[in-house]
């Protein structure tokens, strides 16, 4: 046991302070997410709503992500990463308390897409962030030790969450997600100062590619879409679906949801340190992860056996332990030709376009076609990003961009 702690801990060498550092705010703020995998319930059943309007909700959720992403990229590429995080958490912060206070569907879509618009500013700054504080060959580590943070938190977010809903109702958890935005803006003040933390690897290009004419990563960005949108559904249909089929309480749906974030914790730091060291390409890995994540949905028109979500849980937490890691670690790479904002900003764009479709298409075909067929129709979305993950495998291969 203390040699299997020891490989554990090992796993982590090498990673600068910064990258520690920028790990514990993100552990800090994500602690607060426990808004997101419950907003479905929260607006079906605290407020009412249809699965349409709740659908429609979640469009202006991605809306607000995709211009917010784009904004973030531009602004980094101009102003710095640094600035645009602070405002970014600040602002959010007190625009997730305001949230709770919005009760019809016109303007809680409005709330929605402008707390997204400023939230999601953070992503291609911290992304260029990370890139700048990580050595090179540490890349997909630091990627992964921020992943660590986020579901960490989002382990813990959940599950708590259910307990905060059963004692205080819904407008607890809006509380909680301004609150912990606000005490990590603090803390990146206090601890991340750009004038007194060390860059490890600075990257200036002096003319850059632009990321809209890099055929492989257009091919990348379209895969990541695709997955994307089948991922989303463990936090919007998949919810309802624990309620309705197999009649699971809040705080029951809050555990399963949490054990997403506790695998990942477990798991994936020393599964990415032994896949970093196999032959297989990047997207080779990401096409792996795509396929346990479908397979996922798949296997729940198998039985009506509870336990069986289990199982799903851990197959598609397998998967997205094993693409999102190499899928950030690819991003990053390709970034390197060019300006960073501008790639990470299109590479948080992607997810964003996912929340845009994904939410309002999934709750749409589980009430026009039933939790069943969605279920294979996201199977079969899956087995498309497969085969444009192996497409983009070819290209890259024929190209020798990419060993």
């Amino acid at each position: 046991m203390k040699k299997l702690l020891k490989n554990y801990i090992s796993t982590f060498d090498g990673l600068s302070k910064e990258v520690w550092w920028l790990s514990l705010i993100t552990l800090i703020n994500r602690a607060g997410t426990m808004v997101i995998p419950f907003l479905s319930l929260y607006l079906t059943e605290d407020l009412g709503f249809t699965l349409s309007n709740v659908g429609t909700i979640m469009t202006a959720f991605g809306l607000g992500s995709v211009i917010g992403s784009w904004l973030g990229g531009k602004l980094t590429d101009k102003i710095g990463y640094y600035k645009i995080m602070v405002f970014s958490l600040f602002i959010s912060g007190f625009m997730f308390i305001g949230l709770q206070y919005l009760k019809t569907i016109y303007t809680l879509s409005l709330g929605i897409f402008a707390l997204m618009v400023v939230a999601d500013m953070f992503r291609p700054a911290m992304f260029v962030a990370l890139s700048a504080y990580s050595k090179p060959e540490n890349k997909t580590r630091s990627v992964t030790l921020i992943r660590l943070a986020i579901n960490l938190g989002f382990s813990a977010g959940p599950a708590v969450g259910g307990l905060i809903i059963v004692s205080l109702g819904y407008g607890g958890l809006f509380w909680v997600d301004g609150i912990t935005c606000i005490a990590a803006t603090l803390l990146l003040i206090k601890v991340l100062n750009p004038k007194k933390t060390r860059v490890q690897d600075e990257i200036k290009v002096d003319n850059p590619y632009s990321a809209y004419k890099d055929k492989p990563f257009i091919i990348f960005l379209f895969a990541l879409f695709l997955f994307g949108f089948i991922f989303l559904q463990y936090f919007s249909t998949m919810p309802l679906y624990y309620r309705e089929r197999h009649l699971l309480s809040e705080l029951e749906i809050g555990l399963l949801l949490g054990a997403n974030g506790f695998f990942i914790f477990l798991l994936e730091m020393p599964l990415i340190k032994y896949l970093e060291n196999t032959r297989f390409a990047k997207t080779s890995l990401i096409l792996f992860g795509a396929f346990l994540t479908a397979i996922s949905f798949l296997i729940l028109n198998f039985s009506n056996w509870s336990g069986i979500l289990i199982f799903a849980m851990f197959l598609m937490t397998l998967g997205e332990m094993i693409a999102f890691p190499f899928a950030n670690a690819f991003a990053l790479q390709q970034a390197k030709k060019g300006n960073q904002g501008e790639y990470m900003a299109l590479y948080s764009i992607a997810f964003s376009f996912a929340h845009i479709f994904g939410h309002k298409s999934g709750m749409e075909l589980v009430e026009g076609v039933g939790y069943d067929n969605t279920w294979y129709i996201m199977t079969v979305l899956g087995g498309l990003c497969m085969l444009l993950l192996y497409i983009l495998n070819q290209f890259i291969k024929r190209k020798k961009l990419v060993r």
